[in-house]
């Protein structure tokens, strides 16, 4: 066994003492904190991993080699940022939410989604000092490189429920480009395992589901094809820069010691705040689109800071920005485009979208797009509601709440405008710009 919460609410870590060669557990139970050679629990009794184990001893997963008192958690938040600001160079801004995220996979099985934290830049930039740094400092954390197959990391993941260091510029093959995007697909989620063929020893076959969820950091060049999964992503864009001259090139003999202790003080921050924490809905974002609230939530419940929550908020409208800009102007995003356009405080007759959509888009397509099919995409595409007025199908008022949503989803509305009383730019697509007079009220 590696780790174990209970429904009596007993936790237990696996401690690994690489001087004295040993390893055991440390369990929390009502408060307290005890060391056990075994774990009993409804009769079933768990023993710890040996010291002698290669995942272990070759250092492919780090842990804690005990529990440390650490005092608040301001002053363990000021250790921290103090030894990444020792060893990485960032911006206070990202050293600030890396060590909010590093506090958050050791509390991340409270939550049911994660965001994945990721550095973006060419060769030279960092990416590497940062992942062995960071990494070091995190629950359980799972280093993984070129150096092996990816079939191991199935099952370190399933067994360790740790965080995966992973370095994508390692795995070069497309097999193994096409297994990480799955564990990458499917890792951000509680209960989405991935099934995997094995074989007995009787030469049968028998699908086994690997658990993949838990937080992750990643390093990469470029951006990934799907838009879903560069919405989980929490980016820092890296570019060549000259080292901080305090910084040293190559990490000194403390610094592993050092990562250690810290370590030890975050098992105890994991014991202390395991139970008391949870998503805060307050800080959900009602005009963020519903995925990256999903993906935000759980770091902002654990930044508790109001500067660093406010800054993380920056960049999740940031990546609103960023997702709506990636987007193609397709036929049932102009759709929605002319449909922001007509927008009134009166149901909007599907004729007159269909009408406008033809002006500005009908040489576009061969064929006449008509109301009916208008009103198709839009009950289909978006679940929007059409209902007869005066004789025509038309958009209800009672759907414009909804329609505000799709608007700031798809880039028809910035963000920073659309929390504001003022009129809402709309953002123009590639095929024409819109005037003043196409300026149309907020929709409350």
């Amino acid at each position: 066994m590696i780790s174990l919460v209970t429904e009596g609410g007993m936790l237990a870590e696996l401690l690994y003492d690489s001087a004295e060669g040993k390893t055991g557990f440390a369990v929390w139970r009502n408060g307290k904190c005890e060391f056990k050679n075994t774990v009993t629990v409804a009769g079933q009794a768990y023993c710890p991993y040996s010291p002698g184990n290669n995942i272990l001893k070759h250092k492919v997963v780090l842990l804690p080699s005990d529990v440390q008192d650490y005092g608040s958690d301001d002053s363990l938040i000021r250790e921290i940022e103090a030894f990444l600001d020792r060893y990485v160079d960032l911006s206070p801004e990202f050293k600030r939410l890396t060590c909010r995220y590093i506090l958050l996979t050791w509390l991340h099985d409270r939550f049911n989604e994660l965001p994945y934290l990721r550095l973006r830049g060419d060769y030279g930039t960092g990416k590497t000092r940062f992942l062995l740094v960071v990494g070091a400092l995190c629950y359980k954390p799972i280093f993984a490189n070129g150096a092996s197959t990816i079939s191991p990391l199935f099952h370190l993941l399933d067994a360790f429920k740790g965080t995966l260091i992973l370095d994508e510029a390692d795995f070069r093959f497309s097999d193994e480009k096409a297994d990480m995007i799955k564990i990458l697909n499917a890792g951000n989620v509680r209960g989405i395992p991935i099934l995997r063929t094995m074989m007995t020893n009787k030469k049968e076959f028998d699908p086994r589901a690997f658990s993949v969820f838990g937080p992750k950091i990643i390093a990469g060049r470029g951006r990934y094809e799907d838009p879903a999964l560069e919405s989980r992503c929490i980016t820092e864009e890296t570019a060549p820069k000259k080292l901080r001259p305090d910084i040293p090139l190559n990490l000194p003999g403390d610094y592993e010691r050092e990562a250690l202790t810290l370590r030890n003080k975050l098992l105890m921050y994991r014991f202390r705040n395991f139970h008391t924490t949870s998503i805060d809905p307050a800080l959900a974002n009602p005009e963020i689109d519903n995925r990256l609230n999903q993906i935000y939530l759980p770091l902002l419940s654990v930044a508790r800071d109001p500067l660093v929550q406010a800054e993380i908020a920056s960049r999740q409208r940031q990546g609103q920005k960023d997702l709506a800009a990636g987007r193609c102007p397709s036929m049932d995003i102009q759709v929605l485009e002319i449909t922001r356009h007509l927008i009134a405080d009166r149901p909007l007759p599907l004729k007159e979208i269909a009408d406008a959509f033809q002006v500005k888009y009908g040489e576009t397509y061969p064929a006449v797009v008509s109301s009916r099919a208008i009103g198709s995409l839009l009950r289909t595409r978006f679940n929007l509601r059409t209902s007869k007025s005066h004789g025509n199908y038309a958009l209800p008022v009672s759907e414009q709440a909804k329609l505000r949503q799709l608007f700031i989803r798809h880039g028809l509305i910035s963000v920073d405008d659309a929390s504001s009383d003022d009129d809402i730019r709309i953002i123009p697509l590639e095929n024409g710009e819109l005037g003043e007079a196409d300026m149309m009220p907020t929709i409350h």
